[in-house]
């Protein structure tokens, strides 16, 4: 859909001069009054919300090929900083690492802004600094450049979003990355039939909470036959309160993306797009079994790949890709030796005592039920991860229990890597 501009009528006393609203104007005041998603401070004490993108891990995996030096300054800039989650994971992350690094909150909503403040306050974090405004405006900020750009449900909230990813792209380092998640076109069903409704029903004049009314009144009398009803994965309307079903429903400028048009968008501002998370809801074999077809598939290269099981699967709801300003491969691999596995906020014996022999890894993709076999050494091996073991440590390590042999080893340490990858439990980085 687009986002509409809004025009002033020309009034009596305003010497014939037309006011013309920012189209961000409506987003900034819906942020004010719902900061989204809802967040208390004084949970800090009880745990910190980890999510993607932006955990250290994957960012260090996906874009700098496992290879950040933790001792060298790290700056990340959170382009619509929200509430505040990625900016405090990020934070605290680098503040265990006792990195040099600094985190730069950006966002439109002073509200949304306290309450990461407060956040950060609880935690006695240090390294952030806040500011207020649009990131359409960050060249001319004066913050400088930085290694890693985060931008979470941001860019499908802007009247231009190419123009949002060009202006955050001028201040990306050369050989910097960003992490980025839009709405899925396929996996919203309904959502945007379901506005252009409430857009009759509550108008933008409309109070919110009236709008808010008028909204639970609709989805209490939807028919049975309504897509928006048929699509059991929306749930940020049950599951984030007025400030949840106001983002998802009645936001102002809302639009959604399909893989081929974020490919689009990121080469227009001079990205190339490096990994979709989890990988595995990106491989049209996740979700068929023909041979002949799978192997069709599997030779098509990584945004092909995911645009057809984007299209196969139907029910991805966002898009969370990292994508690159450099010209060479960022993703670290497992082929060289020296890598060293991580489990991505899990517990290594818990994980692998959960490994049965003959029993499938299983995931539920939103719906649909992934199932991977695991190599026969794989309880071994995961038990032996433990952040700092390369790959050849590991292999060494199994001696006492019965060494294989190297490439009986790697086969299976790689077919393991890869289905556990595909669900965002393993990663990788090097000594530097």
């Amino acid at each position: 859909m687009t986002c509409p501009l809004g025009v002033a009528p020309h009034l009596p006393g305003n010497k014939g001069i037309i006011t013309v609203p920012s189209p961000l104007d409506d987003v900034r005041a819906q942020y004010e009054a719902l900061p989204y998603p809802p967040r208390d401070p004084r949970e800090e004490a009880l745990r910190l919300i980890t999510g993607t993108p932006s955990h250290i891990l994957e960012i260090n995996h996906y874009l700098f090929s496992g290879r950040l030096n933790f001792t060298r300054p790290f700056r990340a800039l959170m382009a619509g900083g929200g509430t505040g989650d990625a900016c405090i994971m990020l934070a605290q992350q680098l503040t265990d690492r006792r990195c040099p690094g600094e985190v730069v909150y950006l966002d439109l909503s002073t509200a949304s802004r306290e309450i990461c403040e407060a956040r950060a306050k609880a935690r006695g974090l240090r390294n952030i600094r806040f500011f207020t405004g649009s990131l359409l405006d960050v060249a001319g900020m004066g913050l400088g450049l930085f290694d890693y750009i985060d931008c979470t449900g941001v860019l499908h909230h802007l009247p231009d979003p190419p123009a949002g990813l060009k202006a955050l792209v001028s201040v990306l380092q050369p050989e910097g990355g960003v992490g980025v998640m839009l709405y899925g076109e396929y996996g919203r069903s309904g959502v945007y039939p379901l506005q252009e409704m409430l857009r009759t029903l509550a108008p933008q004049s409309m109070a919110m909470p009236e709008r808010l009314t008028m909204a639970r009144r609709l989805l209490r009398f939807l028919p049975t036959t309504n897509l928006f009803r048929r699509n059991p994965y929306l749930n940020d309307h049950v599951t984030g309160g007025d400030a949840g079903l106001y983002d998802l429903l009645l936001h102002s400028c809302d639009r959604a993306y399909t893989v081929p048009q974020i490919a689009e968008l990121a080469q227009g501002a001079g990205l190339r797009v490096v990994a979709f998370l989890e990988p595995v809801r990106y491989e049209p074999t996740t979700y068929m079994s023909d041979p002949v077809i799978g192997r069709q598939a599997n030779a098509l290269p990584l945004l092909e790949r995911a645009a057809f099981a984007e299209r196969l699967a139907n029910n991805i709801r966002t898009h969370v890709f990292y994508a690159t300003r450099a010209g060479f491969d960022t993703v670290a691999r497992p082929e060289d030796t020296q890598a060293i596995p991580l489990l991505r906020d899990m517990d290594a014996q818990k994980l692998a005592a959960g490994l049965e022999p003959g029993k499938p890894l299983v995931a539920n993709l939103d719906g649909f039920p992934w199932r991977a076999q695991l190599p026969a050494l794989a309880s071994r091996i995961v038990s032996k991860i433990d952040g700092r073991k390369t790959v050849a440590q590991i292999y060494t390590s199994l001696g006492a229990e019965g060494l294989p042999q190297w490439e009986d080893f790697y086969a299976q340490f790689e077919d393991l890597y890869v289905k556990l990858n595909g669900v965002n439990h393993l990663l990788l980085r090097f000594r530097t």
